[in-house]
């Protein structure tokens, strides 16, 4: 059996990118404490145990939700006081270097983590790590102090498009993928191939339940079931969430979030009845908690982004391609017989770059995507998306059609003195002067082409 597959419910194989990040954590001189952040159902709990049988002598568990007795040993922050208590209680050893010791549902219990601190001052050579679904509530929280510079952390988002390819058994095309340069060719077939698995993925998401239910199953429709369910959960959770924030308000966003990705947030759209401020501090919970991300305004008048940003201006993604469908009700024969770029007047294809962009990111980094509008009477334009490479800025379109018809890019480029412009959508790869046209299979690989593109010979850098 191959060790970098995991399994999940009757044993449907799936390799997570952040697996390679885990090892190197784990081998690193002067390792700090870890904690694991990322929304619900994404498959935290899982990728560490499996990270803990496979690279430790064992691995001692303690939930906090399920078991709160375990909070007790946090009482005092000393760690050998800790682990002791933990020995005992759970009757299990706990060795330096051996072991390691998973904090899961860690914001349950806020004194585990300021003990990190201590773990790491006092006790460098144990591994632990935490994880958490509602984590930033307690980050977050202005009583709450948070040990700065004692912890690294992770985030783990819905499995990615290539994670996909793995997960299904197409990991010759997913090695294709990342062995692709500039300069080859991606013959028809093997074109269509990939975009029908686009599709697919469009259909099913990234939630891993869900991949694994369509892998056992082959069935879209019980995969929508579990879509449902996997919705009502995250309903069911705005109990934790509404302690200062009533409930109706957070189902009022989280209802129309999915229908309203790629535009311009107005809170009058949301409910014209709730008062925008009330509806402020309810959305910033649902992006706390990983459900609904934000896409930023910024002038691009420089790196970094956040620097420039328009922090009242954003645009809606949720948290997967797959729960947007089911959210949206939208029907499966269209997810495979449209153009991508214009089911759901778009909205599904700019959910799908997001998500890809954001998988691109580094592992350390949180939710932070950017976007680009130019609001005159006689020249209007907006980007979907600006990413920097290097110290490069590249604007990105998600659209159908010709690169001829690019008007917002062009006025980008030629506005912003940039260089290079990328077109998201079914068609080959190819590059047409200052544009470069990406299939919707190759978002992971952007960093690394454009890269390449810049050092073309004949390429033109302004």
């Amino acid at each position: 059996m191959n060790q970098n597959y995991y399994f999940i419910g009757k044993g449907i194989g799936m390799k997570r990118n952040i697996e390679a990040d885990l090892i190197r954590w784990k081998n690193q001189i002067g390792r700090l404490p870890l904690i694991l952040r990322g929304a619900r159902q994404v498959g935290k709990t899982y990728i560490i145990e499996k990270f803990g049988k496979e690279m430790f002598e064992n691995c001692v568990t303690l939930n906090f939700e399920r078991n709160p007795e375990y909070k007790e040993c946090f009482k005092s922050l000393d760690p050998m006081k800790i682990i002791s208590a933990i020995e005992l209680i759970s009757g299990k050893e706990i060795q330096m270097e051996k072991t390691l010791l998973f904090l899961d549902e860690i914001q349950e219990c806020p004194e585990a983590i300021m003990a990190l601190r201590y773990f790491k001052e006092e006790m460098s050579k144990l591994h632990v790590i935490g994880a958490g679904s509602l984590l930033e509530f307690v980050l977050n929280d202005s009583k709450f102090g948070m040990p700065v510079g004692r912890v690294q952390f992770m985030y783990l988002r819905p499995l990615s498009f290539g994670e996909y390819l793995d997960a299904s058994g197409n990991n010759k095309l997913r090695n294709f993928l990342k062995n692709f340069h500039i300069n080859d060719h991606i013959e028809e077939v093997v074109h269509k191939k990939l975009l029908s698995l686009v599709r697919e993925y469009f259909s099913i998401g990234g939630m891993p339940s869900i991949i694994n239910e369509y892998l056992e199953s082959k069935s879209l429709f019980q995969c929508q079931e579990k879509q449902t369910s996997i919705l009502l959960t995250f309903r069911n959770d705005f109990g934790k969430y509404a302690k200062r924030t009533p409930q109706e308000y957070l189902q009022t966003i989280f209802t129309k979030a999915p229908g309203l990705i790629g535009k311009w947030l107005k809170y009058s759209t949301l409910d014209p009845e709730i008062a925008p401020k009330t509806l402020k501090i309810a959305l910033k919970k649902l992006c706390e908690a990983g459900l609904i991300i934000l896409v930023h305004a910024t002038s691009a008048a420089g790196l970094p982004f956040a620097a420039h940003k328009n922090e009242k201006k954003a645009k809606f993604l949720f948290l997967d391609i797959g729960l947007v469908k089911r959210a949206c009700n939208l029907d499966l024969e269209l997810l495979f017989k449209e153009d991508l770029s214009l089911i759901n007047d778009g909205a599904l294809a700019e959910q799908f770059v997001g998500q890809e962009l954001l998988a691109c990111m580094g592992i350390d980094e949180m939710n932070e995507l950017y976007a680009w509008q130019r609001q005159e009477k006689s020249s209007s334009a907006e980007i979907d998306f600006l990413i920097s490479i290097g110290s490069k800025i590249v604007p990105i379109e998600v659209k159908a059609g010709s690169i001829g018809s690019l008007r917002s890019l062009k006025i980008f480029l030629n506005e912003k003195k940039s260089s290079l412009g990328l077109r998201i959508s079914e068609a080959m790869f190819s590059i047409n002067h200052q544009i470069a046209s990406i299939p919707f299979y190759l978002i992971e690989e952007i960093p690394k082409l454009v890269k390449e593109i810049y050092g073309m010979p004949n390429f033109s850098i302004k």
